[in-house]
């Protein structure tokens, strides 16, 4: 699919996430928060997110959750949310960087190579489409000790989804998720940030935590290396959750973009660390 009916295709799914539910609050404010299962959840939809790509047509095998091997043995269940995650806290100047859409041969390796030189661990928010082809890349992330998380199986905007279709897009990227890292996902990340009711709720049932971000590079529109390395190195504050892509397009500048913000990152004393599980 050409550039441009990428573009087109992510604008008309953001004005529907936006139809859906009210705007999703951007910073870090009501963090952390959960909520009784037995209680309402508001709905949430993002007002930007990722680029939208082609996604493949799902056949009922592909999205029908494994059944050979031996058993899966997910997290307990979590407590169910009614927002999704938008900073960590924590002592010090701690960030987290996060990736999603991968893992791409292209991109990826190079982020993690980077990441390695420098001894840092990011999240990586895996597509399943793209995991069950790269599963070396999975390993390579488990063995650099980071963290791999959930980000559906074709990507679709969950919110237009039947319950049944969205459990299946989460259960399969999990069980390949931990098939080629050795452990089930503990993070779910909802593509284009949209949430509902139903999201929260399988979601905790699958034993993931919601996590958004508090910075969106917006690299996925190539804004140039520059402009990403100065949106990461402006909106560096204690407790910030970086978004960035390793896949979905051209990430070349994301690559060169992690080269130079990194190592100021570092200088200035903030520590790159891996979220930390809450209340669960």
């Amino acid at each position: 699919m050409t550039k441009d009916r990428l573009i087109t295709r992510r604008k008309a799914l953001l004005i529907g996430a936006a139809a859906l539910g009210t705007a999703a609050t951007a910073g870090t404010e009501r963090l952390l928060t959960v909520d009784d299962p037995t209680r309402s959840v508001r709905s949430t939809a993002v007002i930007q997110g990722p680029q939208a790509r082609a996604s493949l047509r799902a056949s009922a095998f592909r999205l029908q959750p494994l059944t050979d091997g031996p058993a899966r043995h997910l997290p307990a269940r979590t407590a169910v949310r009614h927002e999704p995650i938008r900073s960590m806290p924590g002592r010090g100047r701690t960030m987290v960087l996060t990736f999603d859409d991968g893992p791409d041969p292209t991109y990826t390796p190079g982020i993690l190579r980077t990441l390695r030189a420098y001894g840092v661990r990011a999240v990586f928010f895996v597509c399943g489409e793209m995991a069950v082809q790269h599963k070396d890349l999975l390993r390579e992330m488990a063995d650099d000790g980071h963290s791999v998380g959930n980000h559906t199986w074709t990507h679709p905007l969950l919110t237009t989804l039947p319950r049944s279709r969205i459990r299946a897009e989460l259960e399969r990227t999990s069980e390949v998720i931990e098939d080629g890292c050795g452990e089930a996902p503990l993070w779910f990340r909802a593509p284009y940030g949209a949430w509902n009711r139903t999201v929260f709720r399988l979601v905790a049932e699958l034993g993931m935590e919601p996590i958004a971000w508090t910075r969106d590079t917006r690299d996925w529109t190539a804004p140039g290396t520059r402009t990403i390395v100065h949106r990461v190195e402006e909106g560096a504050a204690p407790g910030v959750i970086v978004l960035s892509h390793d896949a979905g397009g051209d990430r070349s500048q994301s690559v060169r973009a992690l080269r130079a913000y990194l190592p100021y990152l570092l200088d200035r004393g903030y520590q790159i660390a891996l979220p930390a599980r809450q209340f669960t």
